[in-house]
C-alpha cells in the first residue's frame, strides 16, 4: 500500500491552534496535509523525544546578513545555518550593511544571485529608501521586496544616508501612493548630538549618549508623517518604553503602525552589561531593568506585535577593538542562533508560556510580513517545523555558534531551551558546512 503521506511527525505537545495538544502532522508537497489525533502513515515517520515539543520555524524580518561587500562579517550561507540551527526556517534580510545596498533593482538581484546557491532557508529581502532613490522606490515595490528601511540618524555606514524630516514625508507620500511599507530605525539625529559625548569603556555614559528622547522624538514624528500621508508604518528594535504612550495613542487612534523589540532587550539590562564589554553594543543601546519590565508588558498587552533578533553581526576586530570603547567598537547584536532560547529563557522566569512566544516570533512576524502560510501548524500550511526541548539548556560558547565571527553578548550564559531538528517545506536540514542550499528566494506576496 503507498503511504497516504510522504513524511508524518507525530509529537505528544505540538502547537496547534495556540494551545498545545498531541498530534501527528502529515506533510506532503511541502505542506501540512493533515493534522490528526491519531498516528498517520507516511513514508518517513518521525515521532519526537518525550522532552520535546512540535513548533513552527520563527520567522525573522530583520536580520543583517551583509553579502555581498562586507561578507567577512557575515554571508548567506552562515546566517543561514545558524538561522536553522536556532529554529528560524524564513528570514528577511536588511538592505545594509551589504555593498551595495539593496536600494535599486539591480542591487537586489546582486543580492538573489548571492543568496541562490547557499541559503539552506527560506529568504527575502527589505528594500531601501535613501535621499538618493526617492522618487523610485516604486521600482523595487514592483520587484518584490518586502518594504523600505530607512534611517532618521546616520546609519553607520557611508553607503546608506538617512532621511531628513523633508524626505520621511516624501518617502511615507511615495510609498503611501503604492500601498507599500516603511520600516524605520527611529532615533533623533538632533538629539543624538545634543546629547554626545567623549566615549569610553563607561557603558552608562554610552546610553546616556543614546537617550530614551531620541527615539521618542523620532517615533513622534513619523507618527505625525502617517497620520498626514495614510502610509503603513514599522517601528523597528524599540528599545526604549518610554515611546510606548505615544504608539499606543496612535494604534488607539486607527494609525496603521506596527512595533517590534529584540530578544537582547528583553533578556539583558543596563545593569549587566559590564564596563567595557563592548560585545552587548547596540543602536539604540540595551537599557535598565525597569525598561526592559514595561517592554514585557507591552508585548502582553499587545502594544508590542513581534520580537526578531535584529542581527547584526561584524567582526571580532571591529567589535573588540579600541579597548573596550563603546564610542569606537561596531554596534549590533549577533542573535540569529540564540534568539529564542534567550527569550523562551527569560519569558519561562517570568511565567509566560512557550505559545506567546511563540506568538510574536513565528505567527505574527509571519503575518507582518505577509506569510501567512508561514509561522503556524495548519493544513495548507508550509511544513517548516522545529522539534523544541523547553525544559533542556546549554552553555552559550560564541566559537562554537554557526554565526560566521564569535562574537556573542550571550557568550557563557545558560539559557533554556534546544532546537533539535529543522524542517523546511518537510525536508529535514542540515546545518554542517557542507549543507547544500535548500532555501527559496521570497518575493512581496
Amino acid at each position: 500500500m503507498t503511504a497516504r503521506f510522504e513524511l508524518v511527525v507525530g509529537a505528544a505537545s505540538a502547537l496547534i491552534d495556540g494551545v498545545f495538544r498531541p498530534a501527528w502532522v502529515g506533510i506532503t508537497g511541502g505542506l501540512v496535509a493533515a493534522i490528526s489525533d491519531r498516528p498517520l502513515e507516511g513514508s518517513s515517520e518521525v515521532t519526537l523525544a518525550e522532552d520535546e515539543v512540535l513548533l513552527p520555524g520563527l520567522v525573522d524580518t530583520h536580520v543583517h546578513i551583509n553579502e555581498p561587500g562586507r561578507t567577512e562579517w557575515e554571508g548567506f550561507a552562515s546566517a543561514t545555518r545558524a538561522a536553522a540551527a536556532g529554529g528560524v526556517t524564513t528570514l528577511i534580510d536588511m538592505p545594509l550593511n551589504s555593498i551595495p545596498t539593496t536600494t535599486t533593482v539591480d542591487a537586489l538581484e546582486i543580492k538573489r544571485r548571492s543568496a541562490a546557491d547557499t541559503a539552506i532557508v527560506d529568504v527575502g529581502f527589505w528594500g531601501g529608501a535613501v535621499p538618493q532613490n526617492l522618487g523610485r522606490l516604486r521600482e523595487l515595490h514592483d520587484a518584490g521586496v518586502f518594504g523600505f528601511k530607512a534611517f532618521l540618524a546616520p546609519s553607520g555606514v557611508d553607503e546608506f544616508d538617512h532621511l531628513d524630516a523633508a524626505q520621511l514625508e516624501q518617502a511615507l507620500e511615495e510609498i503611501a501612493g503604492f500601498g507599500g511599507l516603511l520600516i524605520v530605525h527611529a532615533e533623533d539625529p538632533g538629539v543624538l548630538d545634543a546629547h554626545a559625548n567623549a566615549g569610553g569603556t563607561d557603558y552608562h555614559r554610552f546610553v546616556e549618549s543614546r537617550p530614551d528622547e531620541a527615539e521618542v522624538t523620532a517615533i513622534e514624528r513619523v507618527i505625525a508623517g502617517v497620520r498626514r500621508t495614510g502610509a503603513r508604518a514599522h517601528i523597528l528594535h524599540l528599545s526604549s518604553a518610554a515611546a510606548l504612550p505615544a504608539l499606543r495613542e496612535a494604534r488607539a487612534e486607527g494609525l496603521p503602525i506596527t512595533v517590534e523589540t529584540c530578544p537582547h532587550y528583553l533578556a539583558i539590562s543596563e545593569e549587566q552589561v559590564p564596563d567595557g564589554g563592548t560585545q552587548f553594543k547596540c543602536c539604540p543601546p540595551i537599557r535598565g531593568d525597569a525598561n526592559r519590565d514595561a517592554l514585557w508588558q507591552a508585548l502582553l498587552d499587545g502594544d508590542i506585535d513581534i520580537v526578531v533578533t535584529d542581527h547584526s553581526p561584524s567582526t571580532a576586530a571591529l567589535k573588540f577593538a579600541h579597548d573596550g570603547d563603546f564610542g569606537l567598537a561596531w554596534g549590533g547584536i549577533a542573535g540569529l542562533q540564540t534568539g529564542l532560547a534567550a527569550v523562551w529563557t527569560e519569558a519561562a522566569r517570568r511565567g509566560i508560556p512557550l505559545e506567546r512566544v511563540i506568538g510574536w516570533m513565528a505567527t505574527g512576524p509571519a503575518d507582518f510580513a505577509g506569510l501567512g502560510a508561514k509561522g503556524l501548524i495548519a493544513v495548507g500550511a508550509a511544513a517548516d517545523l522545529i522539534a523544541f526541548a523547553p525544559q533542556a539548556t546549554f552553555t552559550v560558547h560564541a566559537s562554537e555558534l554557526l554565526h560566521k565571527n564569535p562574537v556573542s553578548a550571550y557568550d557563557g550564559r545558560e539559557l533554556g531551551g534546544v532546537v533539535r531538528r529543522t524542517w523546511l517545506a518537510g525536508h529535514p536540514v542540515s546545518v554542517s558546512a557542507d549543507a547544500a542550499s535548500g532555501g527559496t528566494l521570497l518575493s512581496r506576496p
